[in-house]
């Protein structure tokens, strides 16, 4: 399998992009950039980014592909008098990834998220995580007068993370969940396709798949294919099954999740389709997590639904890991995946 430079390209920048949940904007400009000319653009009220692009034929079925623009980020909600931000998470994440991380504002403002000094804990607080609530935003001001000339409440800041190749073909980034699967995009819209396709960039999917609940309405697809990422848990103290997927292993098609039952025709088809090809793939080990899927296959009457995902270590940290190789498998199995979709009655 070979390397595709442009989707790495594409990867790192969309990485290093800011676009929390409600605030894509950034992350949505971008890609509108590189839509190739011939195809059909709107953006919906919601913020989505609906394209459509014909292929060669028009196919039986009409065919979604789908990923999401926003990543997890923080919101100020409240500002201190001695100038720290208390702050609310945009999505899903843990305290245990936030504490002393650095995160930056729009504007530029860099922040550390701070809690009480190590010295001043009691021993009942040495032994628990600092809760999102307890935490506060340090951004050097004096005061909250001083604060609200660099943030205020409702403004979005976000995790502060480079973007790297390490090791033997690894990458780690921030908002690699999703943008990963939105380069995945960019890529099949910039080639020639064999059958008419949608791709739909989504909005506040982590905050509840709120953008693909709306898209899967305005498109109204038979069919829709969600380009993500999923959980790896393959790391020290993992055993079996609870390492849901590994990195190295290949795209991930699932069968089920926390919100959704995989369409098993599709299930199996995009399985096969790997294996033709050539292409490593898995499935994974435990009934966990969720997606854009969630929302699209309850739509409209119902819409056969299937997902590809990128396994990933540390989603909804700073630094998101995953191989190259599996972005590219995932990739490749799209590609392969809409060819078969197209012959489909």
């Amino acid at each position: 399998m070979s390397e595709n430079k442009e989707l790495f390209d594409l990867t790192e920048k969309l990485s290093k992009l800011c676009g929390t949940s409600g605030d894509e904007g950034a992350v949505r400009d971008f890609i509108s950039s590189r839509i190739p000319a011939g195809c059909t653009v709107t953006t919906d009220s919601i913020g989505n980014l609906i394209v459509f692009k014909k292929g060669a034929q028009t196919p039986a079925k009409k065919i979604m592909y789908c990923a999401h623009m926003d990543e997890v980020g923080f919101i100020v909600t409240y500002v201190c008098e001695d100038g720290r931000l208390k702050f609310a998470p945009v999505g899903g994440i843990s305290s245990s990834v936030v504490f002393g991380r650095r995160v930056v504002f729009a504007n530029g403002t860099v922040g550390v998220i701070a809690a009480k000094a190590l010295h001043q804990l009691t021993s009942d607080e040495e032994e628990k995580q600092p809760k999102i609530e307890d935490l506060a935003i340090d951004i050097g001001a004096e005061n909250a007068e001083e604060a609200r000339k660099y943030a205020d409440q409702g403004d979005f800041c976000y995790f502060m993370g480079s973007y790297e190749e390490f090791g033997d073909g690894f990458i780690k980034g921030k908002a690699l969940d999703d943008r990963a699967g939105c380069a995945v995009m960019l890529t099949m819209l910039n080639e020639e396709l064999p059958y008419d396709a949608y791709f739909v960039f989504t909005v506040q999917e982590e905050i509840g798949t709120r953008g693909a609940q709306c898209a899967a309405f305005t498109v109204k697809p038979d069919i829709a294919v969600i380009l993500e990422t999923t959980t790896a848990c393959d790391i020290a103290g993992s055993e079996d099954e609870k390492e849901v997927c590994r990195l190295g292993e290949g795209v991930v098609v699932s069968f089920m999740d926390r919100s959704t039952i995989y369409d098993r025709e599709l299930y199996r088809l995009a399985r096969r389709a790997a294996d033709d090809i050539g292409v490593k793939n898995q499935t994974k080990s435990l009934i966990a997590g969720g997606n854009d899927s969630g929302a699209v296959h309850k739509a409209v009457g119902g819409v056969r639904t299937a997902a590809l995902s990128v396994p990933t270590r540390y989603l909804h940290s700073p630094s998101c890991v995953m191989k190259k190789e599996d972005v590219t498998a995932v990739l490749d199995t799209a590609r392969e995946l809409l060819k078969r979709l197209g012959e489909l009655q």
